[in-house]
């Protein structure tokens, strides 16, 4: 039995003024994928070719090992979604989009969805046009989760909503997956919860794929030496994945913490955030 619940190969899509170019990676069941990049690197891109709500120009997307094209009914009947904008009319209120979702789902779950409202404290009879955005996004958490999905896509879903409310959402995704036959793909700007719940990181930049590893490793093993110009001359250049020059010392980020720690006893070595990780490779300068 094939073990990933999403498998993307080759994926280009070709806009002339930019290309998301031959991506490949997986997503196993019982995981959460957190997928970053700066504005424009193709991270929504990706999501909208995964959803064929755009066409690839070519390569290969299969969801529940099946092709995302050829089934995509049956495979978005299973797919729950959220993005860092309404897609709701907001004539609706959220009874009348229950009412609406309750008849595109197979498997509507009216006991969860009001459950779901009562919980992010939204008012079932009121008009979605007088919500906030946070109230936006947590109506659209309410029906991904509704409708006994097995892949949730997040889409930059966390970015309106209040520190409180997220760690409740983060937790929600969290007991999503414990069953290991769910999924996560979540696309965010806010690496610290990715840091938190993440087991792997998917990184793009301009529309290349950097690197789709575990997020243990790169916590784990990722370093940041930062050394003065003397002690930069002598590092070994093949342990240096990216570095930048500032004013008085280097940052360098290199991917095995440990060796550098005892190689370079005169600088200073850190652990790397997945900031870090992304400021380096995104602004720094590779030999």
């Amino acid at each position: 039995m094939n073990n990933n619940i999403l498998e993307v190969k080759n994926l280009t899509k070709d806009y002339g003024d930019f290309v998301l170019h031959n991506l490949s990676f997986t997503i196993p069941h019982g995981v959460i994928m957190g997928l970053i990049g700066e504005n424009g690197a193709g991270k929504s891109t990706t999501i909208n070719c995964i959803l064929n709500e755009v066409q690839n120009t070519k390569g290969q997307i299969l969801i529940f090992n099946k092709d995302h094209i050829t089934n995509e009914i049956e495979i978005k009947d299973k797919i729950g979604i959220v993005f860092d904008e309404n897609h709701f009319p907001e004539i609706f209120t959220p009874i009348e989009i229950g009412w609406y979702m309750s008849g595109i789902y197979s498997n509507w779950d009216w006991p969860a969805y009001r459950n779901y409202l009562k919980q992010f404290q939204l008012p079932d009879s009121k008009k979605i046009k007088d919500f906030s955005k946070g109230m936006k996004v947590k109506l659209a958490f309410a029906v991904a989760l509704s409708h006994k999905a097995d892949f949730l896509i997040l889409d930059e879903a966390t970015s309106g909503l209040d520190p409180i409310v997220r760690d409740d959402v983060l937790e929600i995704l969290t007991d999503f997956v414990q069953d290991e036959n769910h999924s996560v793909l979540f696309s965010s700007h806010i690496t610290s919860d990715l840091e938190k719940i993440a087991d792997y990181i998917t990184f793009i930049h301009e529309g290349n794929l950097l690197f789709s590893c575990s997020k243990d490793d790169l916590i784990d093993n990722y370093g940041v030496v930062s050394c003065r110009a003397a002690v930069f001359d002598n590092l070994d250049k093949t342990e240096i994945i990216a570095y930048r020059k500032e004013d008085y010392q280097y940052k360098v980020l290199v991917k095995d913490r440990g060796i550098a720690t005892k190689k370079y006893p005169d600088a200073i070595v850190e652990t790397a955030a997945i900031d870090d990780i992304m400021l380096l490779y995104i602004k720094g300068e590779q030999l």
